[in-house]
């Protein structure tokens, strides 16, 4: 039998995989079920080697969540080629598919334990906020000025959005396409109510 060969990596690249197999798996599990067991088998290092690249679980926690944002931003990003509401539909289409795809970390993040760490919070503000910022660009081009009360509606549109997605992945009462519709219906709505008369 022929002994496998590992390959030696820099810090940084252990590390870079490290993440990588951490938002992978949780895909398929809360963040509180993320345990450094799996996340060393999976990786073929020692438990103790793990904490080498990070200095605690919660740190590890930490960058898992940071890259499953980020890499959800780069998912969802609007297309500004498009007219700003067919962007807006291709963005919630993505968006949908990347909670889907990640539907039991993304509903530990936001209603599991995890949820009330302060620094996981902060990831999931910023994060929320770069979306806000987002859409908030838009809103000039549909002839809605900004400010306050349209800065308030989009962040209030962002929360009706989650809690609309999370209620489908629970039961899944309207198809795919009616939640993008009624997701993408109610911002215009929301928009012209917020608009100063």
């Amino acid at each position: 039998m022929v002994a496998e060969k590992r390959t030696r990596l820099s810090r940084q690249a252990r590390r870079a995989q490290l993440i990588t197999l951490g938002v992978q798996m949780l895909a398929t599990r809360s963040l509180e079920e993320l345990s450094v067991e799996d996340l060393a088998d999976g990786a073929g290092v020692s438990r103790g080697l793990l904490f080498h690249y990070f200095d605690s679980k919660h740190d590890f926690h930490l960058a898992v969540v940071s890259e499953l944002a980020k890499e959800m931003l780069e998912r969802t990003a609007p297309d500004l080629a498009l007219d700003p509401l067919d962007a807006l539909h291709a963005s919630l289409s993505a968006f949908i598919d990347f909670v889907s795809e990640n539907r039991d970390g993304y509903m530990s993040l936001l209603r599991g334990a995890a949820s009330g760490d302060p620094a996981i919070r902060k990831v999931l503000d910023e994060t929320r906020a770069e979306m806000a910022n987002r859409t908030l660009a838009q809103t000039p081009v549909l002839g809605i000025p900004a400010g306050p009360r349209t800065r308030i509606s989009v962040r209030g549109w962002i929360a009706f959005t989650e809690e609309a997605v999370i209620n489908w992945l629970s039961d899944e009462e309207l198809s795919r396409e009616e939640l993008i519709s009624l997701v993408s219906d109610a911002l215009p709505a929301l928009l012209i109510g917020a608009a100063p008369e």
